[in-house]
């Protein structure tokens, strides 16, 4: 007599995720390798190490690194703030943090670029004090704050929110100064959720298109993010081309991820001893 599952609908469900898994992952990455596949290794490789390519890999990552390091400290300030305080008109602020998040991408990049024109509400004065922001490395960091921080907000709140006060409370009482508690006390119950913040973060800035065309100015060499170079390859027809630098950026940031989801089973092997 067969064994029924503990768990009913188990066989459908699992046919549901691996169909969903098969279709919307397994295939075009299948396409992507099987078109990059059609150019012959040398061809292959001076796609790879053109300059400027090679420029594209260097702003996209190290703004993207950039803006999800500061969309850490903020978005950690903010959840603490909306976790432990009630303020004025609290849930329209814990609202507008989900902004980004419904806001095209396009419609976002419109309205950075002009409040920070020199013309702009922000732009005119930081103009004035020599700052310029739209078409700049700056810019680019700025949309990507703006499009990244609900994620490390979003992860990092229901984690401080489930944290018992009076543990930091009794920290407080035995002495230990702020900065102490915050080390000792809740940074080591935050830090997995907040490097899975990162982690978000950073994966949404790595392929960010549309808030970042109209503030960058989209000079090569300059402020060209790689995402954009494979649109202006498909634009060309170039179609390995633009296949040739998506798998490239695939394998950077799967390399990244990978790392920094090590750090975070590490991270929290290591609280887990802790506790």
């Amino acid at each position: 007599m067969a064994r029924r599952s503990v768990l009913p609908g188990f066989a459908p469900s699992l046919t549901i995720t691996l169909g969903y898994v098969v279709l919307l992952v397994v295939i075009p990455l299948l396409g992507l390798f099987a078109k990059t596949s059609t150019l012959g290794f040398r061809q292959f490789w001076s796609i790879v190490v053109e300059p400027r390519a090679v420029a594209t890999y260097q702003l996209s990552f190290f703004t993207s690194l950039a803006a999800a390091a500061i969309n850490g400290v903020i978005g950690l300030l903010l959840a603490w703030v909306l976790s432990r305080y009630t303020l004025p008109a609290h849930r329209l602020i814990d609202s507008l943090i989900d902004l980004p998040f419904a806001l095209p991408t396009a419609v976002a990049g419109l309205t950075l670029a002009s409040l920070y024109a020199p013309n702009g509400w922000l732009g005119r004065p930081l103009q004035f004090l020599g700052v310029p922001l739209v078409f700049s490395r700056t810019g680019v960091v700025i949309a990507l704050v703006f499009i990244g921080l609900p994620f490390v907000v979003r992860t990092v709140q229901p984690v401080l929110e489930d944290l018992d006060p009076s543990v930091e409370e009794a920290a407080i009482v035995l002495g230990a100064s702020s900065f102490r508690t915050f080390y000792s006390v809740l940074l080591p119950q935050v830090l997995p959720a907040l490097l899975t913040g990162f982690t978000l973060s950073f994966a949404r800035a790595i392929g960010e298109y549309g808030s970042i065309i109209f503030i960058s100015g989209n000079m090569p060499m300059k402020t060209e993010i790689t995402p954009l170079l494979i649109v202006t390859k498909l634009e060309q027809y170039d179609y390995a081309g633009a296949t040739t630098l998506a798998l490239v950026l695939l394998a950077i940031s799967f390399g990244l991820l990978l790392v920094i989801n090590q750090l975070q089973e590490f991270t929290l092997r290591k609280s887990s001893k802790r506790g």
